[in-house]
């Protein structure tokens, strides 16, 4: 986003509000990370533990950009040893519910898809 010269204006570099949101939300990771912070703050090894197999380099990347994007909060406490937590914002809350409906098409749906695949391979 950039700010006109002598307004307030802004210029988005990506015009189209669908691909920019799913860009950084479509990703491997960040869905987890969301359904594994709704029920409350955790500390980074916590959310490590809770997803399973994501590295420490890619769970830290997806959390700043989660906390770029307003997602969620970074909270640091200067204790020894230090402590940070995570947390979702209202905006990610608000986003619970349609990435709910989401993953419940995609249970929902997920045998169809995959004989498809089969089916699309074997021809």
């Amino acid at each position: 986003m950039t700010k006109m010269p002598d307004n307030d204006t802004f210029v988005f570099e990506q015009p189209c509000p669908i691909r920019d949101v799913l860009d950084r939300i479509g990703d491997q990771w960040s869905l987890l990370i969301m359904e594994t912070l709704a029920p409350g703050t955790l500390r980074f090894n916590a959310l490590m533990r809770e997803i399973g197999d994501i590295s420490k380099q890619m769970l830290s990347r997806t959390l700043k950009q989660l906390e770029q994007d307003g997602f969620i909060t970074r909270t640091l406490y200067p204790e020894v040893p230090l402590r940070v937590e995570y947390a979702l914002t209202d905006l990610g809350h608000s986003f619970l519910e349609p990435m709910q409906q989401l993953i419940t098409w995609a249970e929902t749906h997920h045998r169809t898809i995959v004989i498809a695949r089969e089916r699309y391979q074997s021809t």
